[in-house]
């Protein structure tokens, strides 16, 4: 990457997470997930068209949300010209968003929901496509490379326990709550391990799982591949693990499958997801959760906390915010709402 990318990028896309995090918080527990999240995608695509990157969206909006803006392939950044031509200066770069990581716990007031973005080497992302599920397990480092998704439940617990120096039954595995992942649920339970089971937001889960103080050791199950993906990028910089499988809920996703040249059957490590040691992730909380707190109002502004991480550099940041709310909006394009 750039020089210029090496020394500004990291603190630019928290002021990109953090509009998007503003931005959508004025709708929490108003019940609507539409108006939340275009709230967030506004925000977040206003102020990444500012930061000098020459970025294509890999994992955006499209597939699931078929949106406007942040969709999978827009070019978007300074360096991308009004003519939509890259400046030959800049280096290119893949971008992975997810405006708000759990819109239906926004929508209902409910922990965990996060406004993230990570950045990468151009081609370094993993793209799914149409295949918008996979089967994950992600850890954090100090059981990297001890887990596989083709062993046991319960292998891949015992192997955790070895590498954390506890019992099976002091560790908690984290799950979505979905009655394709029943299996994992009964075989966390036969193995005495503790479990959580979360409605939305398998994003912020597997980031928790490289956390310390989150009380999450693994994330098993079935979920969001554009959110594999970004975790992944996360867990590149956390020096955490996680494997995967593209998983196709019927016989029209087995036959794009086979169409693109997508083997169902491969497991695919964390390089396979993000092959760059140069990841930029940045995260800011919209409502309070385990990792980081989200939008608190007071009556001259707002706060706001979030995590800024580089893999190359390992240095991880946690940022708290002051945002006078009104000075913001006399110059911002931004809608951050009364």
């Amino acid at each position: 990457m750039s020089d210029q990318l090496d020394r500004n990028l990291a603190l630019e896309l928290v002021r990109v997470t953090e509009g998007a995090a503003l931005a959508s918080a004025r709708w929490m527990g108003r019940g609507d997930k539409e108006e939340a999240d275009q709230a967030a995608v506004n925000a977040m695509r206003l102020l990444l068209g500012q930061v000098n990157i020459d970025g294509t969206v890999i994992i955006g909006e499209g597939e699931k949300d078929h949106a406007p803006m942040l969709y999978n392939g827009e070019r978007i950044g300074r360096a991308v010209q009004a003519n939509g031509q890259p400046d030959a200066a800049v280096q290119s770069v893949d971008i992975a968003v997810d405006p708000i990581d759990g819109t239906r716990l926004l929508s209902l007031g409910l922990p965990n929901a996060l406004a993230v973005i990570a950045i990468a080497d151009r081609g370094a992302m993993f793209a799914p496509e149409h295949l918008v599920y996979m089967e994950k397990i992600a850890v954090g480092p100090a059981a990297r490379g001890m887990i596989h998704l083709d062993a046991t439940v319960e292998e891949n617990l015992k192997a955790l326990a070895r590498a954390k120096k506890r019992d099976v039954s002091d560790l908690t595995a984290v799950i979505l709550d979905r009655p394709r992942n029943e299996k994992y649920v009964e075989a966390v339970r036969a193995c005495g391990a503790r479990l959580k089971l979360i409605t939305d937001g398998d994003v912020a889960a597997g980031i928790s799982t490289a956390l310390e103080g989150t009380g999450v050791d693994i994330l098993l199950g079935i979920g969001g591949s554009p959110e594999g993906v970004i975790t992944a990028a996360a867990l590149k910089c956390l020096g955490g693990d996680m494997q995967s499988k593209l998983w196709a809920r019927d016989d029209a996703d087995r036959a794009y499958a086979r169409q693109a040249g997508y083997d169902l059957n491969k497991v695919l490590s964390l390089n396979d997801l993000v092959d760059s040691d140069n990841v930029f992730f940045a995260a800011t909380g919209v409502t309070d959760g385990e990792m980081l707190k989200g939008v608190h109002y007071s009556s001259d502004g707002a706060t706001t906390e979030s995590l800024v991480m580089r893999s190359r550099s390992g240095t991880i940041r946690r940022i708290f915010a002051s945002h006078r709310i009104h000075k913001l909006m006399s110059f911002s394009q931004v809608e951050y709402g009364a």
